[in-house]
């Protein structure tokens, strides 16, 4: 009678956990029945290869994101490194002056994509060392270099946009346009440029060494350095991944609109945390997934483009996605603490059903 009595709650703690760890599915479920009985073109082939491309977005910079949210860190500067990475492909494909050679260069698209990659995966070099070795909280660090980078993009551009990176047959720099509007086997660019990045970054976690050591870093770094993994490398390696996902973001966006702004990229951030923390990422570090993380990235690009479908103003899109990303922490919260019941009443009931042993009275 007492097991069973003790079965119930224990058994609504379980299906509890369940539902809270299938959250960011439920959710993207929701979102598609709820948009989809408002807009008959919700579900439409076309929508939905376009709203996919969006998402890809979301997606390269939630894969980068949630390394360095693994590891315990946050990366406030992603949507300002989108912004400069395309102003410096706007900058190379519209001619690189030299004044004092009175040179101008015309960088071919390899090197424009290498140029911007490399500018990308430099900032957030420079995040990585400002936490690791000055002990920085990442927080302020990447704040500080997310000024930084959208003042750089502002001063390079003089605030001002780049038009027409289309190229030019003559200088033989074209082709720009295909990493945003170009298809291979029918499907974009961006979507196998996401797919790619999905199986690198999950075997990296998955399969190699970096991985464990990024788990056990975002779980304990004091633990882990003692046991020793490299921690001030695993750290500076996930900030320099997450500024490479950005700049590519940077790359696809300019390359799909033929043009590059300063102004690019602005509070893509908060869409990467928020794709991360709804996937089940902690943002205390040490868990995080990539399935989690992309499929967060489906909830913030279809919720979005949802929005648009049906008119809803960008004033409350911005209201809905804030108290979405408040919602998942959350909730987040509420599974963590039904872990810990969970543990407590499975200790509980292991003591129960302990034989009791005992020496007999003489």
């Amino acid at each position: 009678m007492n097991t069973t009595a003790a079965d119930g709650p224990q058994r609504s703690l379980k299906i509890g956990s369940i539902l809270l760890e299938a959250r960011a599915f439920i959710a993207l479920a929701i979102i598609i029945v709820i948009f989809a009985s408002l807009s008959d073109n919700y579900l439409t082939g076309a929508n939905l290869i376009t709203m996919t491309r969006h998402v890809a977005i979301y997606a390269i910079l939630a894969l980068g994101m949630l390394l360095v949210i693994i590891s315990s860190g946050i990366d406030l500067s992603v949507g300002s490194i989108v912004g400069l990475s395309g102003i410096v492909a706007g900058v190379l494909l519209q001619g690189w002056q030299i004044a004092s050679l009175d040179v101008t260069l015309y960088p071919q698209v390899w090197a424009v994509i290498a140029a911007s990659l490399a500018v990308g995966s430099l900032v957030g070099w420079l995040n990585g060392f400002l936490i690791t070795r000055f002990n920085v909280a990442p927080f302020i660090a990447t704040l500080g270099m997310m000024y930084v980078a959208r003042g750089a993009a502002l001063l390079i551009s003089n605030g001002s946009t780049f038009p027409r990176l289309s190229g030019s047959e003559e200088l033989g720099n074209t082709g720009f346009g295909f990493l945003g509007t170009g298809r291979i086997l029918g499907i974009p660019v961006s979507i196998w440029i996401m797919a790619l990045l999905i199986v690198v970054v999950w075997s990296l976690l998955r399969h190699t060494p970096f991985g464990r050591w990024l788990y056990a870093t975002g779980g304990n770094s004091r633990a882990a350095l003692l046991s020793g993994v490299p921690v001030r490398r695993v750290t500076m390696s996930v900030y320099m991944i997450s500024g490479f996902c950005a700049a590519m973001v940077g790359l696809i966006i300019a390359s799909e609109l033929t043009s590059a702004a300063p102004q690019a990229g602005e509070t893509y951030e908060l869409n990467a945390i928020a794709a991360v923390v709804i996937g089940g990422a902690s943002l205390a570090g040490g868990r995080g997934t990539v399935r989690g993380a992309i499929v967060g990235a489906f909830v913030i690009g279809f919720l979005s483009d949802g929005l648009v479908m049906v008119g809803v103003s960008t004033f409350w899109q911005m209201v809905i996605k804030g108290a979405v990303i408040v919602l998942a922490v959350i909730l987040d919260q509420s599974q963590q603490r039904l872990k810990r019941r969970n543990v407590a009443a499975a200790a509980a009931a292991n003591v129960k059903h302990e034989p009791k042993t005992g020496v007999a009275a003489g």
